[in-house]
């Protein structure tokens, strides 16, 4: 089974515009993050500050969400046929929901590091810890691949045998279950439910806990 990406528009002067604006935004996105990760993992320092520990983690995820989808782009950009297999949408979506979940999770996990240190400077070094980084950050990777895990397994189910065009360039779920075959009423409400991902308040409720305890 394949799906058809409509893609951003049918004129060529206008694809080849887009490829080529798409492609040096890509390198420049690639280049950046690449930067920011070697020159982190580069400097022992660095490395050893939660905040940069979390900056270097977040431009690698930066990195890798640039890969799921704006390379399969490009290549449409310069073909007529935009085609992907059901499989490759559930791959997209997958590593599209997966890294932008812990991105999110980990953005969080960054807000809360800058507001100990503000907030609370004599206690940060104590609080935001070596392994308290290391639990966030594993509590930021879980919490994506529950969130996408859900994505997938809300999608697998479907039953598809009508129209396949994807109105996008890419896949994701609100264009992929518009082409499911049965009333998609409790999927759409489900994912409404699960892009809220509760694991966001219980990242903040766990590291509030923690400081509470240790500022006692």
């Amino acid at each position: 089974m394949e799906f058809v990406l409509l893609g951003l528009s049918s004129s060529w002067e206008v694809q080849l515009f887009l490829f080529f604006m798409f492609f040096f935004i890509y390198v420049a996105i690639i280049l950046g993050n690449l930067l920011i990760v070697v020159t982190v993992r580069a400097d022992v320092d660095l490395l050893q500050s939660p905040m940069y520990y979390f900056l270097g983690h977040l431009s690698f995820i930066d990195l890798c969400l640039s890969c799921v989808t704006v390379p399969k782009a490009l290549g449409d950009f310069l073909h007529q046929g935009k085609t992907i297999s059901f499989s490759g949408c559930l791959a997209q979506i997958y590593f599209l929901h997966f890294l932008g979940a812990s991105e999110m999770f980990l953005l969080t996990v960054m807000a809360y590091d800058r507001y100990v240190a503000i907030c609370e400077p004599l206690h940060y070094l104590t609080v935001m810890n070596h392994r308290l980084c290391l639990q966030l950050l594993f509590a930021c990777w879980c919490g994506g691949f529950i969130h996408s895990i859900t994505q997938v397994t809300l999608v697998i189910q479907l039953p598809f045998c009508g129209p396949n065009e994807v109105d996008n360039f890419y896949c994701d779920v609100p264009q992929v279950i518009k082409l499911a075959c049965m009333d998609t009423y409790v999927v759409e409400r489900s994912f409404v439910y699960n892009e809220h991902v509760e694991e966001h308040n219980n990242i903040l409720k766990t590291t509030s806990e923690d400081q509470e305890a240790i500022t006692r």
